[in-house]
């Protein structure tokens, strides 16, 4: 199995854009939601190390290397913050799905 930890550009965004849609189903509102929990974990759930290193990587396209010059860092610190960044992403994104899941259900039961 090839190393797929650290993907970016149109092949990362279209990785994130599957997993986003199986989180969404079909619904554009749903999707529509996932998109701005997504943006409100990345400004709200990571810390500020996480953060810069998550931007200046998939954003900026700069390696590990050079985001621990830029940040005063070292490459292994970089690797670290971008990994626990994206571990905190998902797990905001799985458990905002879930919320949603479950409020659903709530509803149709009470619509009974």
């Amino acid at each position: 199995m090839p190393n797929t930890r650290y993907r970016r550009g149109a092949e990362y965004a279209a990785d994130m854009a599957v997993y986003a849609r199986s989180m969404a189903g079909d619904s554009p509102e749903e999707h529509a939601r996932l998109k701005r929990n997504l943006v409100r974990a990345l400004r709200e759930d990571v810390t500020e190390k996480q953060r810069q290193a998550l931007l200046l990587y998939y954003a900026e396209g700069l390696n590990m290397r050079e985001i621990g010059e830029k940040l005063g860092v070292d490459k292994s610190t970089v690797s670290r913050n971008i990994k626990r960044g994206e571990r905190r992403l998902r797990r905001c994104l799985r458990s905002g799905a879930e919320s949603l899941f479950h409020a659903e259900k709530r509803e149709t039961k009470t619509e009974k």
